[in-house]
């Protein structure tokens, strides 16, 4: 069963089972090519997964449970770097990211 992260801009399946870890994060990030999903939801994950693998390597292995600071330490990086996308593409990232924040075991 899947459900659809939704915004403005994305849609996205996501599985029913919550992520909890950051491998979780990968494993949902790798489906993603198995399934038809547009482009922009292609580019996003792949733009996430980067900050995501920068900042986690911080806080520890790939198994480590997602954190309230791994996910702040993120939403940091992500603002501090967006200048090097354009305002649509920083859209379309900011928005895919607060979603998937949704489907994160409670923090």
């Amino acid at each position: 069963m899947t459900t659809t992260i939704s915004s403005d801009l994305t849609n996205a399946p996501v599985s029913s089972k919550e992520i909890a870890t950051v491998a979780d994060i990968y494993a949902y990030f790798d489906g993603l090519f198995d399934q038809d999903v547009d482009a922009d939801i292609l580019f996003a994950s792949g733009y996430l997964r980067g900050f995501i693998a920068l900042v986690a390597t911080s806080f520890g292995d790939e198994q480590q449970v997602i954190t309230t600071d791994l996910v702040g330490e993120v939403t940091l990086k992500l603002k501090a770097a967006k200048s090097e996308l354009s305002p649509q593409d920083g859209v379309i990232v900011n928005n895919f990211w607060l979603a998937l924040q949704g489907f994160f075991v409670k923090l």
